[in-house]
């Protein structure tokens, strides 16, 4: 039995995930996305997956409707050069950490409720507590 199916280029694996990415950051369904776009969120899916590429005109779309310029949907991208190859690998954990981190509900929920805190102050402190319960939980474990 051969197998015939084609492993989706990391590019468009990347682009789907920054879409993907963008839409809960706003909170946005693949099944509104899809509306806009004159698609059904089966397509959507598959734009997010990777498993089919998204066109530029439609990238373009994608990118008026989640407000976000189009570079944002490369930024971090496989094979990007930016400074030296250890920095670019650096860059390129960091980044895939936080877009893991965003890609759970938590981290989704925890980002939106953040940003809508508007005193400096305020978010100085969660931060704080954040750390504060963190370090408690490493050494509980420790």
């Amino acid at each position: 039995m051969r197998e015939n199916k084609k492993k989706p280029n990391p590019i468009d694996v990347h682009v789907g995930g920054r879409i993907r990415l963008r839409r809960n950051m706003l909170g946005m369904s693949q099944e509104k996305l899809g509306e806009a776009l004159g698609i059904t969120f089966q397509q959507i899916q598959k734009y997010e997956k990777g498993t089919n590429r998204v066109g530029a005109s439609r990238l373009q779309a994608i990118s008026s409707i989640l407000n976000a310029p189009v570079s944002f949907f490369f930024e971090g991208a496989p094979g990007q050069e930016e400074g030296s190859p250890a920095t670019g690998m650096a860059e390129e954990a960091s980044a895939n950490y936080v877009v893991d981190f965003l890609n759970t509900g938590e981290g989704m929920q925890l980002n939106r409720a953040f940003v809508r805190i508007q005193d400096p102050k305020v978010r100085r402190k969660v931060i704080d507590l954040v750390k504060a319960l963190a370090s408690e939980e490493e050494d509980s474990s420790s």
